[in-house]
């Protein structure tokens, strides 16, 4: 439920709401907008509640919100949401993600080496890239795979971006090493083996870092959006949704990317959405159609796969693009993205 208080409300006014708010057993957000301020009630929707508040000074109006992810939905914002990148980093200058600009974060699956990573990391800064993706913690279906430098990795990852200012995207794994990678990252990217992991979810929603949330192999868009609830009724606004694709029965692709679920999350939700054709199709060939369709279809950036060596990359090598293949994409995204009013400054 959603309580609009007037224009002319007073503090006094949103005080004595909260206070009600708080005896009657429930919790609430407030969001100040320029000319009204919305109280949000979390908790689950009461008819006696909402009645209750009809009369009260400085109330206009009680919203009901029939969606059960309340502060991720269109009735508890109706403009979009924009995350801000990088603002804790002197000397390097914040971008938007959610805003009229496109963002593609492109780099290698996992950081191999420091020699590698920063040759890939230059190559990508030269397409016009602001951010590098690159896991230091790999979670990977088989124990024997290549599992990621840990520690070691995000250590490269610093060294990389005093190298060339890109900012970081890379994964966080369990709630322990939450610190430690928020050390480095400029965002923290959730994978889809975490999407159900609500302890860690319900944690990432005290960090005020952004984090990249990505959809469940399995999920519905609604259990998604359930995913990013919790880490906004803990806190944290700074929320980027990433569709990666989810299983079926197809087999040629190692996912299917579900386009639908862009305008569709556009439409239930304020939070900005990108897509990974990488990790969707598997396949390098796909990524660049799968990726302008994403485009098209409204999403707000790209995560991108892109490695010097892929034949030898120790992680999904098959998917990943060579460095020479992204100014032409990037060109194609901004040419699409105009058509749309978005812009693309990269290229």
């Amino acid at each position: 439920m959603i309580i609009v208080m007037a224009p002319w409300a007073t503090s006094v006014h949103i005080d004595d709401v909260v206070v009600h708010i708080r005896a009657m057993g429930f919790e609430s957000r407030l969001v100040s907008g320029e000319n009204r301020n919305l109280i949000a009630v979390e908790g689950g929707e009461h008819q006696l509640l909402e009645k209750s508040f009809e009369a009260w000074p400085g109330v206009e109006r009680v919203i009901p919100v029939l969606q059960p992810f309340k502060l991720a939905s269109r009735e508890y914002k109706s403009n979009d949401t924009v995350v801000l990148v990088g603002a804790d980093r002197p000397g390097l200058s914040p971008i938007t993600i959610g805003g009229p600009e496109l963002h593609i974060i492109a780099g290698p699956c996992a950081v191999e080496n420091e020699k590698i990573t920063l040759e890939i990391a230059q190559r990508v800064k030269a397409a016009g890239c602001r951010l590098l993706r690159g896991g230091a913690f790999k979670p990977r279906t088989s124990p024997y795979s290549f599992q990621g430098l840990g520690e070691g990795g995000l250590r490269v990852l610093e060294k990389v971006r005093a190298e060339t200012g890109l900012f970081i995207v890379t994964e966080v794994l369990e709630t322990s090493d939450i610190e430690i990678v928020s050390e480095t990252a400029d965002v923290l990217q959730v994978g889809t083996r975490n999407m159900s992991n609500f302890r860690l979810l319900q944690r990432l929603g005290t960090v005020k870092k952004p984090v990249l949330l990505k959809r469940g192999m399995n999920a519905t868009i609604k259990e998604f959006l359930m995913a990013a609830e919790y880490i906004l009724s803990n806190g944290n606004p700074n929320v980027i949704l990433c569709e990666r694709g989810i299983r079926t029965f197809e087999t040629y692709t190692r996912f299917t990317v579900d386009i639908n679920a862009i305008p569709a999350v556009k439409h239930l939700s304020h939070l900005p959405i990108i897509v990974d054709p990488s990790h969707g199709t598997g396949v390098w060939r796909l990524v660049e159609p799968v990726a302008l369709a994403g485009i098209a279809a409204g999403a707000d950036g790209l995560l991108i796969e892109v490695h010097s060596d892929p034949q030898h990359a120790l992680s999904d090598g098959s998917q990943a693009l060579k460095p020479e293949r992204l100014p032409s994409l990037l060109k194609k995204v901004q040419a699409i993205g105009a058509v749309l009013g978005r812009t693309f400054s990269g290229t």
